[in-house]
């Protein structure tokens, strides 16, 4: 037996700003959607490299507010983009942890939060 990865589900309420977010902002692609019919739910994964992210509007898999840290090579160039970027909801910086870690933060418009950290 082998465990191979962990996929969070992070809870969006909008489909537009979660995509706004995630693909136009952090960079992310869209890999797949699916809802049961046309009026449900929306539930997609979206992914950059090998990490990736399942979103959805279904209110019983999870809770608004989750953290999620996603480990980085090179976090000053990550920081570098997201700040190139015209996003006016987010101008994170570069905080140092006392535990020696660098980490960007970052929260989407449903209140989670990613902290990018190396």
């Amino acid at each position: 037996m082998e465990l191979i990865g962990t996929t969070p589900i992070l809870r969006i309420f909008d489909e537009e700003k979660a995509k706004e977010f995630y693909v136009g902002y952090l960079g992310f692609k869209v890999d797949w959607e699916h809802r049961f019919e046309a009026d449900m739910p929306l539930y997609l994964q979206v992914s950059r490299g090998p990490v990736e992210l399942h979103l959805s509007e279904h209110h019983g898999d999870c809770t608004p507010g989750a953290a999620v840290r996603i480990g980085v090579k090179d976090l000053p160039e990550l920081h570098r983009e997201l700040t190139a970027k015209p996003y006016r909801f987010s101008r994170p910086g570069i905080e140092d942890q006392p535990w020696g870690a660098k980490e960007v933060s970052v929260t989407d418009p449903f209140g989670n939060r990613i902290v990018f950290y190396e």
